[in-house]
């Protein structure tokens, strides 16, 4: 039983309704419709992404009308859909494709793992089946990479190409694959304001996913936690959505630090906030008391963060008791809680619950104490994390509450030093463990059709820990007397992706196609490229009053009348054209067309003197790596690093520092927003594949030839199956 899972005795027996109509449902509706038999299943950077939310009530009722509408429908859906899938079947090359996708995992380190016999599974995948690098994006950035791999499309026309986009109109950045479209009516009760719709949640992954494609041809697909799958689409099978998931604060993952410390601040040098919220605790006698910071409240008409009373004390026996939202949970030092499951009343009527865990520093003076961000509770999500969205709360019956938001590791908290290391690999292996549960989950459910699960900790512990296998890191001088106890943290972690394909490999049989793949590979940042400083220091950019620098995040102090060209985000530079731009001044046409040219000449090997190495290895244009309706979208300049290299922290957000290059000393010390050529994943398979030159565009159109459905038309990627896929 979870530590703190103690809702609300009806709102319980709401679930373990919705759990048992999700059972039979997922028992019925993949098997029956594909003919699988009769098994049963077994017990970073950027503004908040805003908030959809539901009462609780609302939640579940919903939910629960949902598995009723496929429960009811799912005879004649299952008709309809064994028609379709008949030719697909009779086309197809092996009954069941499952792709296992490991975010980050290196094609230079895989390679040199499986010469030293540390990876065995993947060896024997390379000598009976396919390996090859596998080319990736430009940039080669997660939710870039991840969408094309979706849509076999180049960015041009699914519109990912960062994290971030900007709005041209006013310069400010959001989230690149979602927009939240919050109800303008709302009806006045009292001290509370009602929405009388819903907010609508947008997502801007253009192009059809693959499995969607393969939904239309009657192939049943589950697919688990993809990056930019949020919010979840409709299409025949399930899914549970990845990056770009928000916490319950609508963040990408906001974190809370009590403390009593004098000299721990909730802002950086420029005055803003940092990864996570600092919150000071009040101490009495034995107890301490503060407030947990919950969602903004749209309910209020001054929208005020909801807050949860927090007290933490000894017993008589000497043991450390946190109370929070009236549920009382063990505290021990240095130990992750369980889950503990919170509600947040907003109004009368509306209740909305999250998920989150503790983790005790210290009690006695000074207090320091962990809270993760806030997820959505997957029992009863507060916006749809799933489709159906009663799958999420069929996962967290079966296989235990587990966390929601996209970017799940908590990668701030470790760079800022709120928690270590120990307590991130524990972390990030919790997490992992679970993903491993629903993997296994649906290899057990899903005999037919295609199941597609992605791991994310080899791209987590990559980007932290690489510091310790650089001997060259800036990094490193702030952790050499830990580098030997985490030099192996890397290695050990492959080892481990390599148990979890071995596992993979004997669940799947002769009858099953295994494609084991990543999205881009990792090598070490330890310097910095402020385009934003280089911009100035060329004459392209100008800041307001002649300042020499700006430490002020969104481009704040540009002089717009001025700036022909800037920088924001991780993978270019935007010219500041004129009707395009809210306050352009580079004339659309011939004029940006030379502009862009110019800093691509100068930018293309830009040298580091201080660094003694090339910084940039290629700027292009965007034309010249994009196609498609959304090129429109991207940056102008599109920039490959060299190894070593990346764009600035101060540079991404927007800022403009006093020198065009600076060391990175932070823990986040390896990345992949380099030159594509640089960063290649890897593919391995069961199934001999024409891998020569694959890349990632390729597996859509090579997953759907696996399962007998024609290639769409606006897909840019090959089949890589041979005419004979299993020789």
């Amino acid at each position: 039983m979870e530590t703190g899972s103690k809702p609300p005795r009806r709102t319980n027996r709401w679930a373990h309704l919705i759990g048992a109509a999700m059972f039979v449902l997922l028992a019925a509706s993949p098997c029956l419709a594909e003919g699988c038999g009769d098994r049963l299943p077994t017990a970073y950077i950027g503004p908040g992404a805003g908030l959809a939310l539901m009462g609780s009530f609302l939640a579940v009722l919903m939910a629960l009308f949902s598995a009723i509408g496929v429960l009811l429908t799912w005879p004649i859906r299952w008709l309809w859909r064994a028609a379709r899938g008949r030719r697909a079947r009779q086309c197809a090359k092996t009954d069941r494709v499952v792709v296992l996708g490991l975010d980050g995992l290196d094609p230079d380190l895989t390679e040199r793992f499986m010469e030293e016999g540390l990876l065995p599974n993947l060896a024997m995948l390379r000598e009976e089946g396919t390996y090859a690098r596998l080319g990736t994006t430009w940039p080669p950035l997660s939710p870039v990479a991840w969408s094309t791999f979706s849509t076999g499309t180049n960015p041009g026309k699914h519109n990912i190409f960062d994290f971030l986009r900007r709005n041209p109109t006013n310069y400010r950045p959001a989230p690149s694959s979602v927009r939240m479209h919050e109800p303008q009516k709302k009806l006045p009760v009292g001290p509370y304001r009602y929405p009388l719709r819903r907010t609508r949640i947008e997502g801007l992954r253009k192009s059809r996913p693959f499995w969607a494609v393969l939904g239309e041809a009657g192939v049943f697909s589950e697919i688990l936690r993809v990056p930019v799958t949020f919010p979840p689409e409709r299409f025949h099978g399930l899914q549970l959505s990845a990056m770009s998931t928000p916490d319950l604060r609508g963040t990408q993952g906001t974190f809370c630090y009590f403390h009593e410390d004098d000299e721990t601040d909730a802002t950086n040098e420029s005055g803003e906030e940092v990864g996570g919220e600092y919150v000071r605790i009040e101490r009495d006698g034995k107890y301490v008391e503060a407030y947990l910071p919950g969602p903004e409240n749209p309910y209020r008409p001054d929208s005020p963060t909801a807050k949860l009373p927090l007290k933490v004390s000894r017993d008589r026996t000497g043991n450390v008791i946190l109370q929070v939202g009236g549920t009382k949970v063990r505290l021990e030092e240095n130990q992750y809680t369980d889950w503990v499951r919170l509600t947040f009343r907003l109004a009368p009527g509306v209740k909305i619950r999250g998920v989150c865990k503790f983790l005790l520093k210290r009690f006695e003076p000074p207090f320091q104490m962990y809270c993760t961000p806030l997820h959505i509770d997957p029992h009863i999500p507060a916006m749809p994390i799933s489709h159906p969205p009663v799958f999420a709360t069929y996962l967290a019956n079966q296989l235990g509450t587990f966390a929601t938001a996209g970017l799940a590791e908590d990668t701030s908290a470790l760079s800022e030093g709120v928690i270590s290391e120990e307590a991130f690999l524990k972390q990030t292996y919790d997490i992992d463990n679970q993903r491993q549960a629903m993997f296994f989950d649906a290899l057990r459910r899903v005999r037919r059709g295609l199941v597609v699960c992605v791991f994310d900790a080899p791209d987590r512990i990559q980007h932290m820990f690489w510091r310790f296998s650089d001997e060259k890191h800036p990094a490193q001088r702030d952790t050499e007397a830990q580098k030997d106890d985490r030099k192996d943290v890397i290695r050990e972690m492959y080892a481990r992706m390599d148990k979890l394909v071995g596992r993979t490999i004997e669940k799947t049989g002769k009858n099953s196609a295994l494609l084991v793949m990543s999205d881009h590979g990792f090598k070490t940042f330890r310097h910095g490229v402020d385009l934003n400083a280089w911009l100035l220091a060329e004459g392209y950019l100008k800041l307001k009053d002649e300042k020499r620098s700006s430490d002020r995040s969104y481009l704040a102090d540009i002089d717009w009348d001025q700036t022909k060209a800037y920088a924001i985000g991780l993978s270019g530079i935007y010219i500041n054209q004129k009707g395009r731009e809210g306050r352009g001044i580079v004339a659309k046409g011939g004029e940006t067309e030379q502009l862009v040219r110019e800093l691509c000449e100068k930018l293309t090997g830009l040298f580091d003197t201080r660094g003694g190495d090339v910084a940039v290895r290629e700027a292009v244009a965007r034309e010249h790596v994009y196609s498609g309706p959304y090129v429109e979208a991207a940056p102008d300049v599109i920039l490959g690093y060299n190894k070593g290299y990346r764009v600035s922290w101060d540079s991404a957000v927007g800022k403009c520092g006093p020198d065009v290059f600076v060391e990175n000393a932070k823990a986040w010390s390896g990345d992949h927003c380099i030159h594509p050529s640089l960063v290649p994943g890897v593919l391995l398979s069961t199934l001999k594949l024409q891998a020569d030159e694959a890349n990632i565009v390729d597996l859509a159109p090579t997953v759907l030839d696996l399962l007998g459905v024609e290639k769409p038309t606006y897909m840019d990627g090959r089949p890589l199956t041979c005419d004979d896929a299993s020789s």
